[in-house]
């Protein structure tokens, strides 16, 4: 399963769930009973998550490669699954994460044997559907979706900056969902991106070194002018190469905004100048 192994058991369950209600669009009832078994006939097999939800049992396989014969793989563990739980209406789902196109099948069509259950690759929703959600559960998985063609680090910055206002800076909850973010950001080549995302949400900004140097030099020349006016302007072309620097590191407007006190048409003209 590639990078998936590093994934805890516990955190399976999680994305899992949040798969189900976000992606799959399952109304799960406040109380699930998740079913830890080992499906055992000729070898040992452990499903990523089996949940019991009234009458119903999801079976949910988080795949991040194509599996040659996963087909048969979900026909063994619906046999498995109707043994144990005869009667109940039992729905499974492939959620493919890879960075792969998805080649699997998802049927059988044999002589008495009418098979089928459903593939969902993520790749194929669009970010926005997630990002925007109201649920931090639902923006961490967006990392995963498409981004149609936007800049990245700005896209990832955005998830991080959606995430720590819906935890309204919990940073227990918040350092939870990064680190969800973290782990499936592997599967789209993110790492670096979110690693510079969460620094700049996390960093203050006027003791970034770029952040000071500019502050320092325009103090400098300010003061070689030797008037209030020259110190004024001096400060502001520090802040202005303060503001450059963030521009080209795809920092949000707001966030340069803030940290510089420049207006949005300043650094707008900023930027056509790089």
């Amino acid at each position: 399963m590639g990078n998936k192994d590093i994934i805890s058991k516990e955190l399976i369950k999680e994305i899992g769930r949040d798969i189900s209600m976000h992606i799959l669009g399952i109304e799960l009832e406040d109380e699930i009973t998740l079913i830890d078994k080992e499906w055992t006939r000729v070898e040992k097999r452990d499903s990523d998550i089996v949940f019991l939800s009234g009458k119903k049992i999801i079976h949910i396989e988080i795949q991040n490669d194509n599996h040659k014969k996963m087909e048969l793989r979900m026909l063994r563990y619906f046999s498995d699954i109707l043994f144990e739980y005869n009667g109940y209406e039992i729905e499974q789902y492939v959620i493919y994460i890879g960075k792969a196109s998805c080649k699997m099948k998802n049927q059988i069509e044999q002589k008495r044997i009418s098979y089928s259950y459903d593939i969902i690759d993520v790749r194929e929703i669009q970010c926005e559907e997630l990002l925007y959600h109201d649920n931090p559960s639902a923006v961490a998985l967006s990392i995963l979706c498409d981004f149609e063609g936007k800049d990245k680090q700005m896209v990832v910055n955005t998830i991080l900056k959606r995430i720590r206002e819906l935890t309204k800076n919990d940073n227990s909850e918040y350092k939870n969902f990064l680190e969800k973010v973290t782990i499936l950001s592997t599967n789209r080549d993110l790492e670096e991106n979110v690693k510079q995302g969460a620094k700049m949400l996390t960093v203050d900004i006027e003791k970034i070194p770029f952040y000071q140097d500019g502050l320092k030099e325009g103090i400098r020349k300010g003061i070689r002018e030797g008037i209030s006016e020259g110190i004024q302007k001096g400060i502001k072309s520090g802040v202005e190469k303060v503001a450059i620097s963030m521009l080209k590191l795809n920092v949000e407007l707001d966030i340069i905004q803030k940290a510089t006190g420049l207006t949005l048409e300043e650094i707008e003209k900023l930027r056509q100048k790089i």
